[in-house]
């Protein structure tokens, strides 16, 4: 075994980021004698798999060759056919797997189905490095709701914005364009209606190529101005406007902009979001960027929704009152009762860093 080979199908998965939502990044490299015959990933949502992939540019028989793939083949037929039949087919000798796929309909059975067919099957290759290319799916995959990462910038004294709302810009051009690649990655988007009143935002993705999220405005009450940004374009990228109103008028006026309408039960007077996420599953948006100011962030933490965080943090202070902080409400009424976060990883963006996080626990 040589894990070079499964670093470089790594590499290769992460060439489907936001394209294959909500599949995985998968990639596969095919060696035999030291020497790569063909190397594939899964590229687009639909088309063939990481192996699949693979065995479609071979220029010789792969006969006794050895896989390294990312990801636990599967072996059920969805959009295509299982990836082990192709394997088993090729005369694969050895398969070296990174990740075991929590599907129910793979979970084990891929790499069972290999070795009943006489294959040398090596699990957890690079394991950790693996698992670190599909938390969304993992986790979408196993409870049907998206995973939910809740960004912001903040100074060094923890402030998003002047006691002014001026926000532009609390961190620096390379920490703002890092969060493109995150709108990019992440099928959808959320913000409060607050948020586009105050700013008129987008909350499109800014980078060449790159794939608009769809956008989730929490907007209980309906107070989104139809001449909105979100809402003008509307026809051009997806918009959900999530409301506990009946406002019939303001509903029709909404969805004639293209612009859809997801209505749940009032929770202490607003959108349920434990409801709106299930739903949000249900159509296959299998992970969210929060972008929300400090009333959303905190009903969503509160929800018990959010499964990673990122914190941006620049070499600034604004100083005034403290109004503008990353999450507002009431708070915990106790050090025990936190929010835990655990999983560090820091990264450096110019001179501004980023924190990371999975949530630990839900709160009390």
């Amino acid at each position: 075994m040589n894990e070079k080979y499964m670093k470089r199908a790594i590499e290769l998965a992460l060439g489907g980021i936001g394209k294959v939502n909500p599949n995985p990044l998968v990639g596969a490299v095919i060696v035999k004698d030291d020497r790569v015959l063909a190397e594939g990933y899964h590229e687009k949502y639909g088309a063939l798999h990481a192996e699949r992939n693979a065995f479609s540019k071979l220029s010789e028989s792969a006969a006794g060759a050895d896989m390294y793939v990312t990801l636990e083949p599967c072996c059920h037929y969805g959009k295509q056919p299982p990836c082990t039949q192709a394997i088993i087919e090729n005369g694969i000798k050895n398969v070296y797997v990174g990740s075991h796929d929590p599907n129910i309909l793979v979970a084990g059975k891929g790499i069972k189905q290999l070795r009943e067919a006489g294959i040398n099957v090596v699990e957890n290759v690079l394991k950790e490095e693996c698992d670190a290319l599909n938390p969304v799916f993992f986790h979408y995959i196993t409870t049907k709701t998206p995973y939910v990462v809740m960004k912001y910038a903040m100074t060094l004294d923890g402030k998003t914005a002047c006691d002014t709302g001026e926000s532009k810009w609390v961190t620096g051009r390379e920490a703002r364009q890092h969060v493109q690649k995150i709108r990019n990655a992440l099928t959808g988007i959320m913000a409060g209606v607050q948020t586009v009143i105050n700013d008129n935002p987008m909350l499109t993705c800014r980078l060449d190529n790159g794939r608009n999220p769809v956008r989730i405005i929490c907007d209980s009450h309906l107070r989104i101005p139809v001449d909105s940004n979100i809402l003008k374009t509307a026809q051009k990228t997806r918009t959900i406007i999530a409301t506990i109103s009946d406002d019939k008028q303001k509903i029709d006026q909404i969805r004639e902009t293209g612009a859809e309408i997801i209505k749940t039960e009032p929770l202490y007077g607003r959108v349920n979001l434990n409801e709106l996420i299930i739903k949000l599953g249900e159509q296959e948006i299998d992970g969210i960027l929060l972008e929300g100011g400090g009333t959303l962030n905190q009903s969503a933490l509160k929800a018990g929704i959010v499964n990673h965080i990122q914190a941006y943090i620049a070499p600034k202070i604004f100083g005034g009152s403290g109004r503008y902080t990353p999450v507002g409400g009431i708070g915990v009424t106790s050090p025990d009762d936190a929010y835990l976060f655990d999983n560090l990883k820091i990264t450096q963006f110019g001179s501004d860093i980023l924190l990371e996080y999975d949530i630990i626990n839900k709160g009390r």
